[in-house]
């Protein structure tokens, strides 16, 4: 069962960030990309998926804490 949902976790954070960089933005965003231009718009993105790693970074290190102690009760 854990070995399961530990598995599972696994695949939706790759699917998750392995997507396409257009999905990073919001709706006002995407308008706002579309007005800058190719090259500021893909920084854009680039700038959108760097802060959301931080905040997925620390949920992937506390759920690994989680199941880690969990695993030893």
């Amino acid at each position: 069962m854990k070995k399961s949902l530990i598995i599972g976790l696994v695949i939706v954070a790759g699917l998750l960030l392995a997507g396409p960089e257009a999905v990073a933005q919001c709706s006002i965003c995407t308008k706002t990309a579309q007005q800058l231009g190719e090259g500021p718009a893909k920084g854009m993105n680039t700038g959108i998926l760097y802060l959301a790693f931080a905040p997925m970074a620390i949920i992937g290190f506390l759920a690994y804490r989680w199941i880690k102690n969990n695993r030893q009760a």
